[in-house]
């Protein structure tokens, strides 16, 4: 293993996302019953997006160091995405809902697809992806040692 550790950096994150969307996929299944086409579904507990970009600012700041300009915009990328994880995708998924509201008044239902109403994170489901994914980070980074 040691050939991979000038990786370490990136595999982190990378299997730190994948333990998070099973971990979501467990939970979502346990709530609503198993489907596998919701492996890769958006939203819902906890945030894989808001887990893997944590983790790669942590592994950034811990393999190159928080004074390093990889580490800033590495800060700077995971604002945009825990933004769009818990904001701007909540948005998507009002006017979903209103366009799906829409549909159904007018009575046009088979001429237009359903669309997805949850595509965004409630704000506590981003706060567990956080955590989780920073635990996960710290616990792969002491296992790689």
């Amino acid at each position: 293993m040691e050939f991979l550790k000038p990786y370490h950096i990136f595999i982190v994150p990378i299997l730190v996302g994948g333990i998070v969307q099973i971990t979501k996929y467990v939970f979502y299944t346990l709530r609503h019953g198993w489907d596998i086409r919701y492996i890769m579904t958006h939203g819902h507990m906890p945030s894989a997006h808001t887990a893997f970009i944590i983790s790669l600012a942590a592994s950034v700041g811990y393999y190159a160091g928080i004074t390093s300009g990889a580490f800033t915009v590495a800060v700077a990328l995971a604002i945009i995405v825990i933004d769009d994880a818990a904001r701007l995708r909540v948005y998507m998924g009002d006017q979903g809902r209103y366009l799906n509201m829409l549909v159904r008044q007018l009575d046009i239902e088979e001429k237009f697809p359903r669309l997805k109403e949850r595509m965004g994170h409630r704000i506590s489901e981003v706060i567990v992806g956080a955590i989780y994914g920073l635990f996960l980070t710290y616990l792969l980074i002491y296992l790689l040692k």
